[in-house]
């Protein structure tokens, strides 16, 4: 919202004012040049960096001569020299911008909610938000017209080029007045990323001002204005009819009841002392960027209000977005989205209902100070749903209208497939252990029996699965390139000698200059190696999923690193034959055993409550299967299990595992 500070007057006296006042132009504008482009270049920098967007195309009608508009839509993607200086068609010479003093000037987060400072300037994600004028200004009656030094318009003019424009983008949120050199009506479309309403009413001055009424059939002031009677008896309205500015242009509002109340235009309008913050029968409490999820965020929430003494019904509904711009990513559906209900007190599981473009949800809100007047609703991006989608950008718009068909908020929703790949650590733990427990032949007196061969008989090998006394850990690190996970003994996260950050399965692709910062993750329970090569798995990251080693993770009878048989500085464990000399390796099975181990993690499938649905993809719970094969014990190899549970969470998001 735009607001000029004036000393509060009559309606007769503002709309004399209004007609009478002729300020300088230029001495306030050049001093302030350097400023404005300043402002404006970083805010191009900035927006430049924001792939994500949805569209939609805004139609204000532009009127011969001046006409006041409000954007909906932020189309800083591009320009005002693009945008309308390259349109041959478009009859628009000036376009006129209210900026701010620069002391008033501050920084803000570009998450502001409704009701904070001020309005963007130079374009969507700008490091300054506008604040209201410490200092009384004047209005301007005619832009063609100077303006005095404390005055603070920013303005484009066709074909000016150079000092001749201060002004280089729209902004959303905004209220500008418009030159047309037609001589009849013009539709101007605005094609941009719809955004959330943003106002703050000045109380000692008339604020220039746009309200997000519905596009068709909109109400009229009298009916609009109905649900806040008290602002209703104080408000005078002024609107631009088209023309040139003088006594007819721009008028008072009269006759309420006969003027709609149109989307895409701006009026002048005063309310005396009292404070306005009805912009329509609700009110949204969302982030300037609306709902952006990228590939890894899974839920946001956004606040409800009914600012009016009555109750109200919201009603949302999913909007495709439109065509892409030119030179703008491409939209390549909407994204699966689902709203938070109800909690089971039975499984402590919320449920869940589905937004799509086929269906409408809906919330009956309490009139203003009531229980229910404000409520927080939670929207999530399905990650199940996205697990098998392309990559891409998926992106709509979020279309809240009220049941009394007054108001129409558009809001960006935006998300991308989650990557899975990347470097997985996370730990399994081990809850049970095959037995093995051998029955052996009695006789009548109770003793074991012995065989032909001099052993006892063995009868029957209990190898069933139980129960260990504790939980017993073990590290598991996993990488996952996309289309291959492997398992990992070690690995290193840090920069290269080129200051990317990478994950390598070796210490010198790090730059020695920065290890103090880098990291090496360790799975001591598996085999050390020189080359530290990874063991490849079957399967992909995916609910319901089974991964498996290809090949069994080994260790030879002699491998003194890493066989748990062998004791290295014990002559009764180090598998040598200390009777000769030099000392000799013995034979497999006489002191050590080859150790063969197949690890199975089978994924978990998924709940289809809400928050099983929206945190999909952020970690990894499963089944942890290992089979241990001793080999070298008599004939064939004597084999456990073991049994237990795994929990992963992705710590990288780099898809590339460099090696040496």
């Amino acid at each position: 919202m735009q607001h000029l500070d004036i000393p509060s007057v009559s309606a007769s006296a503002l709309l004399s004012a209004l007609q009478s006042l002729a300020p300088t132009v230029w001495g306030a504008i050049k001093p302030r040049m350097r400023l404005f482009r300043w402002i404006a270049c970083i805010a191009l920098l900035v927006s430049s960096t924001q792939v994500q967007a949805q569209w939609q195309t805004q139609s204000i009608l532009i009127k011969p001569g001046w006409t006041a508009i409000y954007l909906h839509v932020d189309p800083s993607y591009t320009n005002l020299d693009y945008l309308v200086g390259g349109d041959a068609s478009n009859p628009i010479s000036d376009v006129w911008l209210w900026v701010p003093p620069v002391s008033s000037l501050k920084f803000a987060t570009p998450d502001a909610p409704p009701g904070g400072s001020g309005i963007p300037v130079g374009g969507l994600g700008s490091p300054f938000r506008a604040q209201p004028p410490a200092s009384t200004i004047q209005f301007v009656t005619s832009p063609l017209a100077s303006i005095t030094a404390s005055s603070h318009w920013a303005t484009w003019t066709r074909g000016g080029g150079g000092l001749a424009s201060t002004l280089n983008s729209l902004v959303p949120n905004a209220a500008y007045l418009i030159r047309s050199v037609a001589t009849t009506n013009y539709t101007w479309r605005i094609k941009g990323r719809p955004t959330a309403p943003t106002y703050v009413w000045t109380q000692s001055g008339v604020n220039l001002v746009g309200f997000p009424t519905v596009t068709s059939s909109p109400p009229n002031f009298d009916t609009f204005f109905s649900l806040v009677p008290d602002f209703k008896a104080l408000a005078n309205i002024f609107q631009f009819v088209g023309g040139e500015q003088g006594p007819s242009n721009p008028t008072q509002v009269f006759a309420t009841y006969t003027v709609p109340v149109t989307r895409g235009q701006a009026y002048w309008i005063g309310s005396g002392s009292y404070y306005n913050d009805y912009f329509g029968p609700f009110q949204i409490s969302i982030g300037n960027n609306g709902a952006d999820f990228g590939d890894s965020t899974s839920l946001t929430s956004f606040h409800l209000r009914n600012p009016t003494p009555s109750p109200v019904t919201v009603q949302l509904r999913l909007l495709p977005s439109e065509t892409s711009p030119v030179g703008q990513p491409g939209v390549v559906s909407v994204p699966p989205l689902v709203v938070r209900g109800a909690l089971n007190a039975t499984n402590l599981t919320y449920s869940v209902s589905n937004l799509t473009t086929a269906n409408v949800l809906s919330w009956t809100l309490s009139p203003k100070g009531q229980a229910g007047s404000d409520i927080v609703v939670i929207l999530g991006v399905d990650r199940v749903a996205f697990a098998s989608s392309t990559a891409g950008l998926y992106a709509g718009i979020l279309k809240f209208t009220d049941t009394r068909n007054y108001t129409e908020v558009n809001v960006p929703v935006s998300a991308q497939p989650t990557a899975y790949s990347g470097l997985w650590v996370g730990e399994a733990s081990v809850l049970q252990v095959a037995n093995y427990l051998k029955t052996y032949q009695r006789d009548t007196n109770n003793k074991p029996v012995l065989g032909t061969n001099g052993a006892y008989v063995v009868t029957s090998t209990n190898t069933s699965i139980g129960d260990t006394a504790s939980p017993f850990p073990l590290r598991l690190i996993l990488h996952n390139d996309g289309a291959n996970v492997v398992l990992l003994q070690r690995v290193f996260f840090g920069s290269d000698i080129y200051s990317n950050s990478i994950v390598t399965t070796s210490e010198s692709k790090l730059d020695r200059s920065k290890l103090s910062s880098a990291r090496r993750i360790t799975a001591v329970q598996f085999p050390w190696t020189l080359n530290n090569n990874p063991w490849t798995l079957t399967g992909r990251l995916l609910p319901g999923a089974t991964l498996t080693t290809v090949a069994d993770v080994s260790l030879p009878y002699d491998d003194q690193a890493s066989n748990p048989f062998l004791h290295t500085f014990h002559p009764d464990h180090d598998n040598l034959d200390h009777s000769r000399n030099p000392k000799v390796q013995l034979a497999r099975g006489l002191t050590s055993y080859d150790i063969n181990r197949r690890i199975t993690l089978t994924l978990n499938s998924v709940g289809t409550d809400f928050d099983s649905l929206t945190q999909y993809g952020r970690s990894f719970r499963g089944a942890y299967n290992e089979t241990i094969s001793l080999v070298g014990i008599g004939g064939a190899p004597r084999t456990f299990n073991v049994a237990g549970t795994f929990l992963i969470n992705r710590i990288s998001p780099i898809a590339v595992l460099t090696v040496p």
